[in-house]
């Protein structure tokens, strides 16, 4: 696997801070200040230099109309995502191949579907005997165990217990359901401290127990205490071929923001990911 980096980027008129992700084949950029332009020219340069297919830029909504002037398409959004402020992902492809997707009706289909399915109003209580508790780096090697059950190929080395260390230390935290001694469900929230936003990831839960609803309970768990710390937007990055996935984020009160095209490396092959949105702030709106 092909660790990606982040790189800033300051030049007289711009700052740029942008992720070269080999492993996903392409460049992501993630921040960004000053002139749009020469922002994507440099952007545009380091696909090249990187020989990869898909530029991603995580966009400010006032620079909509300039990112559709210069070819990019628009992708996807999240509300409130710079401090309250919306962010839209905009894409550019490099190749014909990265840009088709044949399995766009279908996907269609899964979000129409999941739309007609009611918000969960009932509070989900596993079985006794699953345990849930907040995971520590003494936890890694348990994490890594299940990622790997689960993901035949995932957007990051989540296979290796030294990488989940840094992601904790980095401010990212876990949540898992332990059964007779063995993790079996598990997910995270990626903290953004400075823009104050999450993102609910690293969703896995191994299959013989998926009938207990664990990742509802795990989802709302890293909600409460987001909140606790003060930040109250939540999204969610699904794959969008994931009917079970899409449901539980609209049944825990998410919104569809739009789908990412060929996006990553998840499971077997590249997918599209869908963008689910909350506001944490909000109180829920069941049975509406």
């Amino acid at each position: 696997m092909h660790l990606g980096k982040t790189m800033t980027l300051s030049e007289k008129n711009y700052n740029l801070t942008v992720y070269l992700d080999p492993q996903n084949k392409r460049v992501r950029v993630e921040d960004y200040l000053g002139s749009l332009p020469d922002i994507l020219e440099q952007a545009e340069k380091l696909v090249e230099s990187e020989k990869v297919d898909k530029l991603i830029i995580k966009a400010r909504k006032e620079h909509f109309t300039q990112l559709i002037e210069r070819g990019f398409s628009f992708e996807a959004s999240i509300d409130g995502f710079f401090l309250g402020s919306d962010c839209v992902f905009f894409s550019k492809f490099f190749s014909d191949e990265r840009r088709t997707s044949p399995h766009w009706l279908q996907e269609d289909g899964i979000i129409k579907s999941v739309y007609h399915l009611a918000e969960s109003a009932q509070n989900i209580t596993p079985p006794k005997d699953y345990v849930m508790k907040k995971m520590d780096e003494r936890d890694a090697e348990g994490l890594s165990e299940l990622y790997k059950a689960v993901f035949q190929i995932y957007p990051t080395p989540l296979n290796n217990p030294e990488y989940i260390v840094k992601t904790m230390r980095e401010g990212t935290i876990y949540y898992g359901f332990v059964h007779d001694g063995q993790l079996v469900s598990a997910a995270s929230a990626e903290v953004d401290s400075f823009y104050k936003n999450a993102e609910m990831t690293d969703c896995a839960t191994l299959k013989e127990h998926r009938k207990h609803g664990l990742m509802k309970v795990l989802l709302a768990r890293l909600e409460e205490e987001l909140i606790e710390n003060g930040i109250y937007c939540s999204y969610s990055i699904a794959r969008a071929l994931s009917f079970g996935m899409n449901a539980a984020l609209h049944q825990l009160g998410y919104a569809y923001r739009g789908r990412l095209v060929n996006n990553v490396f998840i499971y077997d092959k590249i997918e599209n990911m869908n963008v689910w949105v909350k506001d944490l702030a909000k109180p829920p709106n069941f049975g509406q």
